[in-house]
């Protein structure tokens, strides 16, 4: 039987039973009803006629007056007219023949039998009517138990019937359901020895031989298939062991999911023992895997004690995103992947800093033992310019300025590099004084005023002087400043102006310096404060060692401010950094 034709009968059968509960209720309700009506119908009318005769007799003496006897008289009528009950016919006789007398004596002749016999007939009217009423009363009330009786029998037997079909009805379509639902289940965890048998003939049937059928092929792709997953795991296991870097994998449970020897080298670690271990409840204990899973700092150089010498590794985490088949179909767009755990990668990085270690002493070398003869060349120029050691001509006098010109760019660029070594290697001290920004500012534009005024460019100001002070390191911010102007006074034509604003900012001061020259394309703007990067130049202005701007930027942040640039071709640039307000 198929489960549509299931449901029909099981609803079926309930429809039939709640109408005939319906119809029981029905039908004795109705009989109660009319029994109720017969009461009111038959003797509260003679009850009424009664009382109105009684009125007419208790008001008034016999003879009646015409309109006393035309109430009585029609009462009368009535109520021989609703004759109903045994006995009220007899007395109905009596009242009439009692009215008639009444009626017909004289004045002086109504005695008081015939007055009394009146009275007596409509008692006995009266009580025969309450006698009825009553007995319809008591069987109103004996049919109203049965019904009652009757109603309460029906109500449990349908209850009984709809409730064993409550328990039971559900059965046919959930029990199936959950016998599917459990070997899905299993077919989940890869027992694919799980089969459905139903013998029901319906469609129940018919899905679970096409679950089976489906088991089946499962089975077979899965044997198929399992050899070739081993082969690819080993082969990737035995990659990982081969690599050079320190490799470990966790999934998404945070479990460890592999690691190589020689990460299990470094952090001193069973491999073979932590496979599947938590990494949360590892980390409590091997303060080198916190560092690589959890890092307090966003710095990727690690520096560990390997190879009996302190070496430096590059911290790689790469987190591993896979396909989402799990993804509801309602959410298939939006959600086609998901995190299935990461992968962190050491990279030994110990010769390239022990390299970059190297070149940074021979550069500070050089460059200390190259600032003593520039010095030296320096006086010496001096000397020769002075007129007192003797005169020179005209092209004498330009070959020692230019002469000059490429000492002092030296010089620069000699002091630029030891600040970089200092930097570096991590030598970088600075002497934070608390100070007021316009003193940074008019140390620097001191500084450069000369120069402004060869190339006659305007020196426009605009600093506030009562502005909260900053704690910094004011030689080396105003080198930067100097930096900033020294820039904008090289890319400024002449008889032009370099606006210099300082002005405060939520809980910084910001410096910043504009000019009005070629400005910086946008491509190369990302790079200006990288190290010995220059923007390329038409050959009219000479570019320096491209070490201004990454130094300034290594000053700025040690003094926890901000430093970046503004730029459009044709606009000119604007460099701007900025600096914590003093809070003590």
């Amino acid at each position: 039987m198929k489960i549509k034709t299931k449901l029909r009968l099981g609803f079926g059968f309930l429809f039939i039973i709640v109408l005939s509960f319906g119809l029981i209720a029905l039908f004795f309700l109705n009989e109660l009803s009319d029994k109720s009506k017969v009461i009111l119908k038959d003797n509260y009318k003679s009850l009424r006629y009664v009382a109105a005769m009684r009125n007419v007799v208790d008001e008034s003496a016999f003879p009646l007056s015409a309109e006393k006897a035309k109430i009585f008289e029609q009462n009368l009528k009535n109520e021989g007219q609703n004759i109903t009950e045994t006995g009220e016919k007899l007395a109905f006789q009596k009242l009439a023949v009692a009215y008639e007398t009444l009626t017909n004596a004289s004045t002086n002749s109504i005695n008081e039998n015939s007055l009394k016999s009146l009275r007596s007939a409509l008692q006995n009217i009266e009580e025969v009517n309450m006698k009825a009423i009553y007995d319809k009363n008591e069987m109103a009330n004996t049919a109203s138990s049965r019904a009652n009786l009757y109603i309460s029998i029906a109500a449990m037997v349908a209850f009984l019937i709809l409730f064993t079909f409550i328990v039971n009805f559900p059965g046919f379509v959930a029990n199936p359901l959950a016998e599917f639902s459990a070997a899905i289940k299993q077919i989940g965890r890869k027992n694919y020895k799980q089969r459905l048998h139903f013998n029901n003939h319906d469609e129940f049937t018919e899905l679970a031989d096409s679950f089976n059928g489906m088991v089946v092929k499962l089975n077979e792709w899965e044997n198929s298939n399992l050899s070739k997953i081993k082969s690819e795991k080993s082969r990737i296991e035995a990659i990982i062991a081969q690599m050079q870097d320190a490799i470990i994998g966790l999934n998404e449970k945070g479990e460890i999911l592999f690691l190589n020897h020689l990460a299990a080298k470094l952090m001193n670690l069973d491999e073979d023992k932590i496979i599947g271990q938590n990494a949360t409840e590892l980390i409590k204990k091997n303060e080198l895997l916190k560092r690589i899973i959890k890092p307090e700092t966003a710095e990727k150089t690690l520096k560990i004690y390997a190879d009996e010498k302190e070496s430096y590794f590059l911290l790689e985490n790469r987190e591993i995103i896979i396909p989402n088949y799990e993804t509801p179909e309602d959410k298939t767009l939006f959600e086609s992947s998901k995190s299935a755990g990461s992968v962190y990668v050491l990279k030994n990085i110990t010769q390239f800093k022990e390299l970059d270690e190297a070149k940074t002493n021979f550069i500070a070398t050089v460059s200390h033992e190259l600032k003593t003869p520039l010095s030296s060349i320096k006086m010496s120029l001096k000397l020769l310019n002075d007129s007192r050691v003797g005169t020179m001509n005209e092209e004498q006098s330009q070959l020692l300025t230019h002469i000059k010109e490429d000492s002092d760019r030296l010089l620069k660029i000699t002091s630029e590099l030891l600040d970089l070594s200092q930097v570096e290697t991590g030598n970088l001290k600075l002497t934070f004084a608390i100070t007021k920004p316009e003193d940074i500012v008019n140390y620097a534009v001191d500084a450069v005023k000369f120069q402004a005024e060869q190339k006659s460019i305007k020196l426009e100001l605009n600093c506030d002087q009562n502005l909260p002070k900053v704690n910094a390191d004011i030689q080396k911010t105003a080198w930067v400043m100097v930096n900033f102007l020294s820039n904008a006074l090289r890319y400024s034509s002449e008889k032009s102006s370099v606006k210099i604003d300082v002005f405060q900012k939520d809980k910084f001061i910001q410096f910043s310096v504009r000019d009005f020259g070629k400005g910086i394309d946008e491509k190369y703007q990302k790079r200006l404060f990288e190290r010995y990067f220059q923007v390329p130049t038409d050959g009219q202005n000479k570019s320096g060692s491209g070490l201004g701007l990454a130094i300034s930027k290594d000053f700025i942040e040690a003094e926890e401010g901000k430093i970046w640039v503004e730029s459009a071709i044709g606009e000119g640039s604007c460099f701007s950094f900025m600096l914590p307000i003093n809070q003590a």
